[in-house]
């Protein structure tokens, strides 16, 4: 089942769904086809049907695209990656574990089985807060620093090639703000 309204697919219906009508043309419902999900919600219209899904399949093919350049050029995961950005831009190249699980969006075991990784390898390391016996923080290593000094350029030409250069200056500002305004409000239940 879709998020556009039940009433429309094919099989209901036998008429346009939304991945066949054009943008502003009506999804017909066959008289006599079964009434699914009726509960009021508020169904996604053809074109934004369209739009969800080219998000979707977007973000989905970029995110595999950016890791698979990381994996093949720097031996790094794009979740590692993001790790040691993070870090390289915290005082001392240093953040506590739930902050940084907080700004990855990660859950903190996925970021402890990340950092996990990521100590056996050297990159970082983690250390007892001194501010608070209890806390742990995730330090960025003098070799976990190189390794991002050394993925960041072909990183960097991927996110241009595989998005920023594909948009114009106007689409490329108006995602931003469109996601700006979706992320503080999505409760991830971390």
């Amino acid at each position: 089942m879709t998020v556009a309204d039940p009433e429309s697919p094919a099989e209901l219906t036998g008429g346009a769904t939304a991945a066949t009508a054009a943008p502003d043309a009506p999804v017909d419902r066959a008289p006599d086809a079964p009434e699914v999900g009726r509960d009021d919600a508020p169904w996604l219209t053809v074109e934004q049907q369209r739009s969800w899904r080219a998000y979707l399949v977007g973000a989905a093919r970029l995110t595999e695209a950016l890791g698979r350049q990381l994996e093949q050029d720097s031996d790094l995961s794009l979740s590692e990656y993001e790790v040691m950005v993070r870090l390289s831009e915290a005082p001392g190249h240093t953040l506590r574990m739930a902050e940084l699980a907080d700004s990855l969006v990660h859950s903190r075991s996925r970021l402890t089985h990340a950092v996990s990784r990521m100590e056996r390898r050297g990159l970082v390391e983690r250390r007892a807060c001194d501010s608070d016996g209890r806390g742990i923080n995730a330090h960025l290593t003098e070799a976990g620093w190189a390794a991002l000094v050394a993925a960041a350029p072909g990183h960097v030409r991927a996110v241009r090639e595989h998005l920023v250069d594909r948009l114009t200056q106007d689409e490329f500002r108006t995602l931003g703000e469109a996601m700006a305004k979706v992320a503080p409000d999505v409760d991830c239940d971390r």
